[in-house]
């Protein structure tokens, strides 16, 4: 019997220069799997492309022309809420303020542009799972900005959880994996994934980054 078809990833490529498109463009049109469909080179064009095109990930650069991309990225989310795609951001800088500001705009991470493609393709397919991409190094100095605007206790939305929910969401607020997560509460991965779903529902949030930076505004880690 044959396997399930492979779910094929469609992508909006932003960023500013022509020819780091291109580079990058060929990379992912390698993959089976993924595909870019768009490409935006401001702001203004990204929000325009993924309004029409709908795809399941955007890769954007953060700094551009015109709007850069927090801004572009706010006004995605914005528009289309719970159907925008996973945003995934480049920058050249390990520890950008302007990366920090894109997650809390809705981004579900942030990648630098120097890293190797092997990387790149494997953070694109994370998002799309509704995982956190942060660059290596980086992830302590991003998300304690938040920690740093931390100014209330958490709210209703947190009161919802179970106790076990609110152990798992720290869990991975610390950045285990489900895997990771199953082996130390003694569960299914499957049942991890469930509890984390539920989790994100009840909180209203989009994805396990926004979890993160979620613990980190309410000090919770």
């Amino acid at each position: 019997m044959s396997g399930q078809p492979q779910r094929l990833l469609r992508l909006v490529l932003v960023d500013d220069q022509a020819l780091f498109r291109a580079g990058i463009s060929m990379v992912i049109n390698s993959q089976p799997d993924l595909e870019v469909v768009g490409e935006a080179e401001d702001g203004e064009a990204a929000v325009a492309a993924v309004t029409s095109l709908r795809p399941d990930v955007v890769l954007m650069d953060v700094r551009m022309p015109r709007l850069n991309g927090v801004a572009a990225t706010r006004r995605i989310v914005a528009g289309l809420g719970e159907q925008a795609p996973r945003i995934l951001v480049l920058t050249t800088l390990d520890q950008d303020a302007l990366a920090a500001d894109a997650i809390e705009a809705g981004a579900s991470g942030f990648l630098l542009k120097e890293a190797q493609p092997e990387l790149l393709l494997a953070a694109i397919r994370a998002v799309a799972d509704g995982n956190q991409v942060v660059a290596a190094g980086a992830t302590r100095a991003i998300f304690e900005r938040f920690r740093q605007r931390a100014t209330t206790a958490p709210g209703v939305e947190y009161d919802r959880l179970t106790e076990r929910e609110r152990e798992i969401m720290l869990r991975a607020a610390q950045g285990l994996s489900n895997a990771e997560i199953a082996e130390v509460e003694v569960l299914s991965e499957a049942t991890v994934k469930t509890h984390i779903s539920r989790i994100l529902t009840k909180m209203g949030l989009r994805d396990r980054v926004q979890l993160v930076v979620y613990a980190y505004e309410h000090d919770l880690i």
